[in-house]
């Protein structure tokens, strides 16, 4: 999942509507202010039932916890579920960025990759979904017309690798169904 300009709202509303039993993890970059310590983990934990924590060096994400990027660094996760923070480059200006995360879920759960849009400004995220669409994954993009700041929705819905354009309140009904079916 990601998320930049009016993202905090967004995501709070998205994992209050998956619910507290999820069966998989959620890994989500917002971008955040690396000049200041970030409260974005005690905000969303208020706000949902699953528990919500910054990503650590190489933990395992478990299923019914958010795992988010702490600021300035990228968040990365293999096959077996093993996360990684990374200081490498900047991506479209900003770290952590959605293009690496999506595209390190592509390569390890392929078919049985999810990756949602949600608002912000710029790009990120575009080249992102196209990698999880490319190994057949599932892609979910906040409708531009109900997004706070529409450039991060409008990008990825032009690459043409989007699967589902949808309100916010709706997207996380979409995200439990299909997580019941790849789990089958």
């Amino acid at each position: 999942m990601a998320a930049s300009a009016g993202g905090v709202h967004g995501v709070a509303v998205l994992l209050d509507g998956l619910g507290p039993e999820l069966p998989v993890p959620v890994l989500l970059v917002q971008h955040l202010d690396p000049r200041h310590r970030t409260v974005i983990a005690e905000v969303l934990g208020r706000r949902t039932g699953l528990s919500v924590k910054l990503a650590e060096q190489n933990e395992r994400a478990l299923p019914g916890t958010v795992y988010i990027a702490p600021p300035d660094r990228h968040l990365l996760v293999d096959a077996d579920g093993v996360l990684t923070l990374s200081d490498s480059a900047l991506v479209h200006f900003v770290r952590p960025s959605a293009d690496p995360l999506f595209a390190s879920v592509a390569g390890a759960f392929g078919r049985g990759a999810i990756a949602c849009v949600l608002t912000g400004t710029g790009k990120d995220g575009a080249m992102g979904v196209a990698a999880v669409k490319a190994r057949g994954g599932t892609v979910i993009v906040q409708d531009p017309r109900t997004a706070e700041f529409s450039g991060m929705p409008e990008a990825a819905v032009g690459t043409g690798a989007v699967d589902f354009v949808l309100p916010l309140e709706e997207i996380a009904a979409v995200i439990r169904g299909l997580v019941e079916d790849k789990r089958q």
